[in-house]
């Protein structure tokens, strides 16, 4: 009770704000009599949105009444409020917040390209909710195999994990590990319900994959987490990493996955192997 007392004048300050920043002439209307401030007055902002003079009012003052997803586009429409101002508004409100569609992210910049490859020799990736692989650092490239593009033309770890032999398949607990992939994407796919190209994804994975078509099936929900997983090497056996995802600020449904070894057998592999790779790199006499 006492957060929604504390949002309401919030609120109110906020709508006053944003109104206060846009002109007549931003939205088509003549300056009409002369105004004490450059902004909207409260019966224009509830013309343009399709609302009530009053209500707006009282929304306005910070009174508590029900605003409904419909209305608060509306009004945001009107304000010209980008995607953080509408999603503060809407938390200010107490309206549950759905982003509208939108394209995942397919790059990452050289600031977080830079990031990852600092923290090598831990192996490091970022993913986007579809677990996209958008950059690696050398350590992961490493340990673990990069998945050949699919139809999307970007490598995808699900992809690879789900339509590889079992025996080849590089997570030694698959059956463990391969149903938690799954219902962490089933938590981001939630965002993109009915958009083509998660739809023909989902579709096609479950085509080439009758495994991944059960787990999916099943409609569990896991958020990213912490992780220790089991892994396979060629050169060195089973490595036991702990995996962390941290999200990224401007990058939405993205997040940067780092392994650690879990125990002391592992880090004298991953130490081996970061050996082999450095000697690897002295130029030949």
């Amino acid at each position: 009770m006492a957060t929604a007392q504390r949002r309401r004048p919030e609120l109110a300050a906020f709508l006053r704000s944003r109104r206060a920043r846009v002109t007549p002439a931003d939205v088509g209307m003549p300056p009409g009599m002369r105004r004490r401030t450059p902004g909207l007055r409260r019966e224009e902002v509830a013309q343009l949105s399709g609302v009530g003079v009053t209500w707006y009012t009282w929304l306005e003052q910070g009174r508590p009444i029900n605003a409904s997803a419909q209305v608060l586009d509306a009004v945001a429409r009107t304000l010209r409020l980008d995607r953080p101002e509408r999603e503060h508004l809407y938390h200010l409100a107490e309206v549950p917040y759905e982003p509208g569609p939108e394209t995942l992210t397919r790059t990452v910049g050289p600031e977080v390209q830079g990031i990852i490859d600092a923290l090598d020799p831990h192996p490091a990736v970022v993913y986007n909710s579809r677990y996209d692989v958008l950059a690696t650092n050398p350590a992961y490239r490493q340990l673990f195999l990069i998945p050949a593009p699919v139809r999307t033309g970007v490598p995808n770890v699900l992809w690879a994990l789900f339509t590889v032999d079992e025996e080849r398949c590089p997570v030694v607990h698959r059956d463990k590990e391969l149903p938690l992939m799954v219902a962490t994407l089933r938590s981001g796919y939630g965002r993109h319900v009915g958009e083509p190209a998660w739809e023909d994804f989902i579709r096609r994975l479950s085509t080439a994959s009758p495994y991944f078509a059960e787990l999916w099936a099943s409609g569990d929900v896991s958020p990213p987490g912490r992780r220790v997983k089991t892994f396979r090497h060629e050169a060195v056996g089973e490595l036991r990493m702990s995996s962390l995802s941290l999200s990224i600020d401007g990058m939405p449904e993205c997040r940067i996955v780092t392994y650690t070894p879990e125990d002391a057998d592992t880090r004298e592999k991953v130490a081996l192997l970061e050996r082999r790779r450095s000697a690897r790199k002295i130029p030949l006499p």
